[in-house]
């Protein structure tokens, strides 16, 4: 592959013959056209390839819009399909999961071990009394024993709700007392820059407000001493060496059959006001869509090492990094901690070490490991990459160029993917055979209808901006907003009829191509122009003296709003006048006049959710001295 001739033709990344070749998909076109011209019968296919203790009779029923229904009358559990269906082949003896601790900590665990230690859990549970239906909440750091609890979830049927580990005391509080969970499962605490997260510390909080926690689960991961209230707390280690546990010796736990609607798990994520929103998703069609992407979009061979750097706790890590590498047969790798501990190439070391083939991460993470420079990768033999992926926000061309040039050596393609905690899986995305542009999603993935509306809800012209939406239902999508049906058609489906309303502004270029501008209230209007702050943000970022940037606008007398700019300079950059001056020179070079911030403050760190994302309704709410609303997502 290294020999393989590529090209950046402008702004065009082509990929080569070799991975035109070798991609399971060859025509992106050609599965377009017969998802458009058979819906039900192009995702019915994509279900044949799983396990089902029954055929469904429907793939999709419409009859209760917005409320679909995929796979009715199906009988299946995603677990069953994540484990059981391949400890009867010889993926038995392959690795599923390789973990590594951020103090250098290694496990590994083939698909016979994996199962084994998930069954044994899965009985802990039950004899907890953990019934089909049930809601159990996993409040953990990033060691395997999290998936393993979420994969014990849904092998009897409950319903787990992980919340990041970390959250606050009123966060965590707030989603047991919502999901009304009995059982909590967490650790002692976990590690994170070199520090003991108290995750254990958290839960004793939490729980002396929330009244439907019976048991807590605890998992000992860094053995520091924490309080164990008796005949509530347990530990992970003494109850999976019990005899109930074994199921009398055999490491066996019968697989829940679930209903292909029934309820798989709630995440949470947070408005702009208001409590948090459960999320629902379920076995059947989550099951299919997630799966069918991971393998299309990056083209997963029995022989990868995949690495999807997310936490098990976001939308991003139940979808891939627990389910849909495992319902494939993959082998994931995981590691627990931060990417720049003890050092900046902590990533680039473990490619390295462990040859990770997929590598799929966050523009957040890309852009602050740019601002060590390209040294710390440089040390590292990265050949074994073949392709690369990012996730979370729209990704500027700067840190994408940047990516592919340092990281990819130039030969990785790199599936810039759009999708939510709502639609489950991959929307908009490339495939490997797909020409890039950096900075688009490209189009959306087949079977999946997107449309950029206007106000009234006419397709606007090429170029021009306007609200994304998705015109046809898909097999991953939400089903609900937990306990609140209402708010989930309100939100969602009330602003344009039969439409999902994403929240999020793009635009369509001539080739169809997407580019996604940010959530509708990250548009700033400057004197009617309507100019998005990702835009904004790639213009600042690309001056090579900043890493990282957000763009708010703030009301102004004259102009209706204006721009203000916040910085995060690269290592070895000192803040002046002159640069700040400088900067909105080169904004306005890059976007004209109109789009210069008012003003530019440097500073040393941005607000942002534990998965990455820039909060800048809370910039713009410290601005003006108003209240911040839910702020249960930002990081420490």
């Amino acid at each position: 592959m290294a020999n393989e001739a590529k090209e950046m033709l402008g702004d065009v990344f082509t990929p080569s013959p070799e991975i035109v070749a070798n991609a399971t998909v060859k025509s992106f076109e050609e599965m377009t056209r017969l998802a458009d011209k058979d819906l039900q019968t192009f995702w019915g296919a994509r279900a044949e390839e799983f396990e089902w203790f029954k055929k469904w009779d429907k793939v999709l029923d419409d009859s209760n819009k917005p409320f679909y229904k995929w796979f009715v009358g199906g009988q299946v559990n995603i677990a069953y399909n994540c484990l059981d269906r391949h400890v009867k082949t010889w993926r038995r003896n392959k690795l599923a999961l390789i973990w590594e601790g951020e103090n250098g900590d290694l496990r590994t665990f083939s698909y016979h071990a994996l199962n084994r230690e998930v069954c044994k859990f899965a009985n802990v549970l039950k004899s907890m009394g953990v019934k089909k239906g049930d809601r159990v909440t996993i409040y953990m750091g990033r060691v395997p024993e999290l998936p393993i609890a979420m994969l014990a979830c849904a092998k009897i049927g409950a319903v787990h709700s992980v919340v990041y580990g970390g959250f606050s005391v009123e966060a965590l509080h707030g989603r047991i007392e919502d999901s009304q969970s009995s059982v909590v499962i967490t650790c002692d605490g976990s590690y994170m820059n070199g520090k003991i997260v108290e995750l254990k510390k958290i839960v004793d909080e939490a729980l002396k407000r929330a009244a439907t926690v019976e048991h807590v689960i605890v998992y000992k991961r860094t053995g520091h001493e924490v309080y164990m209230e008796q005949g509530r707390d347990y530990w992970y280690h003494e109850l999976v060496a019990l005899p109930i546990a074994r199921a009398i010796g055999n490491n066996r736990c019968d697989t829940e059959v679930m209903d292909a609607e029934d309820p798989l798990f709630l995440l949470y994520t947070s408005g702009t006001t208001g409590k948090p929103k459960a999320i629902l998703h379920t076995h059947g069609g989550y099951m299919v869509g997630i799966a069918t992407t991971l393998q299309w979009v990056f083209d997963l061979k029995e022989e990868d090492r995949w690495w999807c750097s997310a936490d098990p706790g976001w939308i991003t890590g139940h979808s891939y990094i627990v389910y849909a590498p495992l319902l494939l047969g993959a082998t994931s790798f995981m590691y627990e901690g931060a990417p720049t501990y003890p050092y900046p190439n902590r990533w680039w070391s473990m490619i390295e070490k462990y040859g990770v083939t997929v590598f799929y991460t966050a523009p957040t993470a890309i852009r602050g490991l740019m601002r060590f420079g390209e040294a710390w990768p440089n040390r590292h033999d990265l050949s074994s990459l073949r392709l690369l992926g990012t996730v979370g926000e729209p990704i500027n061309p700067e840190a994408w160029k940047w990516y592919h040039r340092v990281i990819g050596k130039q030969r990785c393609p790199i599936m810039d993917t759009w999708w939510q905690t709502e639609t489950g899986m991959f929307m908009i995305t490339p495939l490997p055979v797909v020409n890039l542009k950096p900075g688009s999603a490209t189009r959306p993935f087949p079977g999946i209808e997107a449309e950029v509306l206007d106000e009234t809800g006419k397709p606007v012209k090429p170029g021009e901006e306007g609200f994304l939406v998705l015109k046809r239902p898909w097999p991953a999508m939400l089903r609900t907003i937990y306990g609140d049906p209402d708010r989930y058609v309100n939100q969602y489906w009330s602003k344009y009829p039969g439409v999902y309303f994403t929240g999020d502004s793009a635009r369509k270029d001539e080739d169809g191509y997407f580019w996604i501008i940010g959530r509708v209230d990250d548009v700033i209007k400057v004197s009617g122009y309507r100019l998005g702050t990702a835009e904004i943000e790639s213009a600042l970022v690309s001056h090579p003296a900043v890493a990282e940037a957000a763009a708010i606008g703030l009301p102004h007398e004259v102009k209706g709003q204006a721009i203000h700019a916040y910085v995060l300079l690269k290592q070895g950059r000192e803040p002046s006048d002159a640069l700040i001056e400088d900067l909105r020179q080169h904004v306005g070079h890059e976007m004209g006049p109109i789009a210069k911030p008012e003003k530019i403050t440097i500073v040393d760190k941005l607000p942002k959710t534990r998965s990455g994302k820039i909060m800048r309704r809370v910039l713009k709410a410290r601005a003006q001295g108003l209240p911040e609303g839910d702020i249960t997502t930002l990081e420490e």
